[in-house]
């Protein structure tokens, strides 16, 4: 295994701090040879975040969220994504952060919640490190109609399917969303065990 990176940041330029911050480095980083090599890249700042699955043992249901994201539009998409719950920290703390946003996008006033692990989405050009969370809800948690913050321009829908259902949208192209195929699959794995022998069950 490689020792950590010896980096010299030889020069960092702003390119946009219009909604967040997109620079450019221009780094020296010492190769696994020992030689060093000068390199140019972007990088954008957008903070770091949190996002949560909610699920109910009982019911075997999950609650996720569909809302159109441009990105996606402007490649090859209908927009219209199915995600789990997110949002940026902006200085909260992340589990403060998240119950904010389950509360705005979905309605549902959280009692516990649990992180499970945290990761870095896109580190070939982005700095945020998403903070995962998982939570048990019930109905009686939801105080409210969610779909988000119309001067923030959301209009989110909010989903409740089946973990078998969405398990079953991951496979067919329905849900893309990366931290949501993680937080599924986890839940699959810790939660839901029989959905994955199921799956391994070959067909009649």
């Amino acid at each position: 295994m490689r020792k950590a990176a010896e980096v010299q940041i030889a020069k960092m330029e702003v390119l946009s701090d219009n909604w967040y911050l997109l620079r450019k480095a221009t780094i020296d980083i010492q190769r696994s040879d020992g030689s060093w090599q000068r390199v140019c890249r972007e990088v954008y700042d957008r903070g770091n975040g949190a996002t949560i699955l909610l699920y109910n043992l009982a019911r075997r249901t999950v609650v996720l969220i569909r809302q159109f994201r441009l990105p996606a539009y402007l490649n090859e998409h209908d927009g219209m994504l199915i995600e789990t719950p997110a949002g940026l920290l902006d200085n909260a703390t992340p589990e403060a952060r998240i119950r904010a946003e389950v509360e705005e996008e979905t309605g549902y006033h959280l009692g516990t919640v649990h992180k499970v692990f945290e990761a870095f989405m896109s580190p070939g050009s982005v700095t945020e490190k998403l903070h995962f969370f998982m939570a048990e809800y019930t109905e009686s948690e939801r105080r409210g109609a969610g779909g988000g913050l119309v001067e923030e321009g959301e209009d989110i829908e909010t989903l409740e399917l089946a973990i078998e259902e969405a398990l079953a949208m991951i496979a067919r192209g329905e849900i893309m969303d990366g931290k949501t195929i993680m937080l599924l699959q986890y839940a699959a794995l810790h939660l839901f065990p029989d959905c994955l022998r199921s799956q391994r069950q070959p067909a009649a």
